[in-house]
């Protein structure tokens, strides 16, 4: 006699994995455009499906216990074979997401955020632009792109659109050697062009009357970040972004506080899978800012 199948429920295995990749319920129902409690239900009946715990709680976060763990890997082959199948059966066209990152937003977790959106869509092809705020505001009206993580700032269209990410912490970095003489023009490594976050700082110094003079340009955060390493200036660097090993030398050389940024997403798109990728970078963008 042939034994029974032992069926799993797809969806509260895909709830499963995003709890565990997004860090906690909040997140992976964002991401399914669904309830907390709806997660919470899905990964009830999947746990006594198993027959066992795959998620330990605590009041401050979730972790995955030690089956959650051998599990996870085997959900995801799941989930990638349930794709492949659905694809043999009823195949359907390449779907691009076009996402545009703000050079000063797309920090350490931009892989791991990448890796997540293909996980959860294998068959989605993302292209990624790196570029201004302003430029990818602009590239997002045009309808060049269907997605943007950028900075609020006065150059968009109408402050305040977008869905809001983060609260964004900026200061003054620069490379644990670097010297500052009392009463000399601060030297400062910055990005090219129309920079919002130049703008903001060289305004912020003048305010303050303490004098500057630029001794690096660079086409990119990291550019500026090898710069900043180098020695060669102090940078205004979201702290996400500042080189490993650079310090904040705000305080120790007296310069002004720099302005916290917000980080929104600017989103559209009428392909529901699409959808749910864009609900994906949002919770996993949140999820990777906050680690």
């Amino acid at each position: 006699m042939i034994a029974p199948a032992r069926a799993l429920d797809s969806d509260a295995v895909q709830a499963f994995v995003l709890v565990a990749d997004l860090g906690g319920f909040t997140r992976a129902a964002e991401a399914l455009g669904t309830s907390q409690a709806a997660v919470s239900l899905r990964l009830k009946r999947l746990e006594e499906r198993l027959g066992h715990r795959l998620i330990e709680r605590t009041p401050r976060r979730v972790r995955l216990s030690e089956r959650g763990e051998a599990f996870l890997p085997a959900a995801r082959d799941l989930l990638a074979a349930q794709e492949r199948a659905w694809q043999q059966v009823a195949p359907t066209p390449p779907r691009r997401l076009i996402l545009g990152i703000s050079d000063h937003v797309a920090g350490p977790e931009l892989p791991v955020l990448i890796g997540r959106i293909a996980a959860q869509d294998p068959g989605l092809l993302i292209e990624v632009r790196i570029a201004g705020s302003r430029d990818l505001v602009a590239a997002y009206a045009r309808a060049e792109i269907d997605a943007a993580i950028v900075r609020s700032e006065d150059g968009s269209p109408r402050r305040g659109e977008g869905r809001l990410l983060a609260r964004e912490p900026f200061g003054w970095f620069a490379g644990p050697g670097f010297r500052h003489r009392p009463g000399e023009a601060l030297r400062l490594a910055t990005l090219a062009g129309s920079c919002g976050v130049r703008e903001t700082a060289l305004r912020c110094l003048d305010a303050a009357g303490i004098s500057w003079t630029e001794v690096f340009v660079g086409g990119g955060v990291l550019a500026v970040g090898a710069a900043v390493s180098a020695g060669l200036g102090v940078a205004a660097l979201a702290r996400r972004v500042a080189p490993p090993g650079s310090v904040e030398v705000g305080e120790r050389f007296g310069l002004p506080p720099l302005p916290t940024a917000d980080v929104v997403l600017h989103a559209r798109t009428r392909e529901p899978r699409a959808g749910a990728a864009l609900r994906l970078v949002g919770a996993a963008f949140r999820a990777a800012a906050t680690v």
